[in-house]
């Protein structure tokens, strides 16, 4: 089944960079942006974090948590996240990614004319009722925090 706009978004429980459990559910009341990424401290996957920790403020004073998915442990998380002063939440999807799974961003990719099973770049948001507001799956991995920021009309 494909998820679309309106339709709840899955819930799920998953350790964050700390090793807490983080559930999309106690967010509830907030907008959510969730971002599946494929690896910590990669060129896109750098751009793309840093894109919404420029942003933080706006998303912060706009009431919109920020949740990024990886399937890359609470260690390596810690490391990009001091690395590049990231403000917000790292969640571990690990193998075989249960919750990308359930968001479509988990599956068949092609590089450079290999086929392997990975995270892909999708980014959600999620209303305050838990409900799927936008759905995002050609991402523009320096640009993603500023098309949200546009397409909610954040200021």
């Amino acid at each position: 089944m494909t998820l679309c706009v309106g339709d709840s978004a899955p819930d799920f429980t998953l350790p964050n960079q700390k090793g807490d459990d983080t559930s999309l559910s106690s967010f509830k009341g907030s907008r959510v942006v969730i971002y599946f990424y494929p690896k910590d401290n990669t060129p896109g996957c750098t751009k793309e974090a840093c894109s919404f920790r420029d942003n933080w403020e706006l998303f912060k004073s706009n009431n919109i948590q920020v949740l990024g998915i990886s399937k890359d442990a609470s260690k390596s998380h810690i490391k990009f996240i001091e690395k590049h002063n990231l403000p917000f939440t790292l969640l571990t999807d690990s193998e075989p990614c249960p919750v990308a799974t359930s968001y479509q961003s988990y599956g068949l990719k092609k590089f450079m004319g290999r086929e392997y099973y990975g995270m892909m770049r999708h980014t959600f948001v999620i209303n305050k009722e838990g409900k799927i507001e936008l759905i995002y799956l050609k991402v523009k991995s320096d640009n993603m925090a500023n098309q949200i920021i546009y397409d909610l009309k954040l200021s």
